[in-house]
């Protein structure tokens, strides 16, 4: 059945993706009227979040920043599909980097990096980041249940040079990469909640008490990683630009969770910046509200241990 639904479905794919730009965006916005108009695809879902985020703005407000919302997660979508056949100069003209010479200075010393970043803008199309530097890339990634499409996922991502990991081969990845003493510079994307049951600590994201995963200062303190954060921002449809802000050298320096927190307020800030174009169908804010059973599970974990 794998196979027969990638046989489907993967012609249909590769001939899209060879459509020109202009194409595809008609078709995305045809893609826009349906999920948005007619099927309402969690709607609820981001206005919700919306409202937790933003609960100054208004009716009006609030439903203007969804419907731009959708129509970027529409781009998206399409564009996401289109990088399955884009060549190296297209990537270049397309998505840029502000500032690799940041990222470069670190490259030059021998460090090892961890460079973190949220649902923002356009992260599908940083698989061309082997292109500004020369560093043993490693890309972390949710397995998918069609062995069939996972491959091609794969494949799609790694034939700039990157190389894919699936997120339970993450900790192995750097630590043989550490006991080798081989350089590397892991992508992380750490903005989606953790399962409660597994979570450590909970901040404020937009004023709301939510759980966090903890695993970037975690890593960074066992693997000596210098910790960077990348914010990749719309410029207009189909064009992106990536900057690189350094988080720490040394996160040995820093307190329990400091690490954590710092990360939170960067994204918040980059966020706010260009709301429009964060993944608001992602259900971050599902656990507002359990944070006091959250505690007290975790304390009485704790107490029997």
């Amino acid at each position: 059945m794998q196979l027969l639904l990638f046989g489907i479905i993967y012609p249909f794919a590769w001939l899209f993706s060879r459509l020109p730009m202009k194409i595809l965006y008609v078709i995305s916005d045809i893609l826009f009227f349906l999920i948005y108009h007619v099927f309402g695809y969690r709607k609820e879902v981001v206005l919700k979040n919306i409202s937790y985020a933003f609960p100054n703005y208004n009716v009006e407000e609030k439903e203007q920043l969804s419907k731009k919302f959708f129509k970027h997660f529409t781009d998206i979508l399409i564009e996401s599909v289109k990088g399955f056949t884009m060549d190296k100069e297209e990537f270049l003209k397309r998505y840029q980097y502000k500032n690799p010479e940041l990222l470069n200075s670190f490259v030059k010393e021998g460090k090892s990096i961890a460079l973190v970043g949220a649902h923002l803008a356009n992260w599908e199309w940083s698989v061309n980041l082997p292109f500004i530097t020369e560093i043993p890339i490693f890309g972390a990634y949710n397995q998918l249940r069609n062995r069939y499409f996972e491959k091609m996922l794969r494949k799609s991502r790694e034939r700039f040079g990157i190389i894919g990991m699936k997120t339970f081969e993450t900790v192995m990845t750097m630590n043989s990469n550490y006991q080798n003493q081989q350089q590397g510079l892991y992508i992380l994307l750490s903005d989606q909640s953790p399962l409660v049951e597994k979570t450590l600590y909970w901040t404020d994201f937009f004023g709301v008490k939510v759980p966090v995963h903890t695993g970037l200062e975690i890593l960074s303190k066992k693997f000596d990683l210098v910790v960077i954060n990348y914010h990749t921002q719309k410029i207009k449809r189909g064009y992106y630009e990536t900057e690189f802000e350094l988080i720490t050298q040394d996160p040995k320096t820093f307190e329990n969770y400091e690490l954590t927190e710092k990360y939170i307020n960067i994204t918040e800030k980059n966020i706010k910046k260009n709301p429009e174009n964060y993944l608001w169908s992602h259900n971050r804010f599902k656990h507002e509200g359990r944070y006091d059973e959250w505690l007290h599970n975790f304390s009485f974990k704790k107490t029997k241990k």
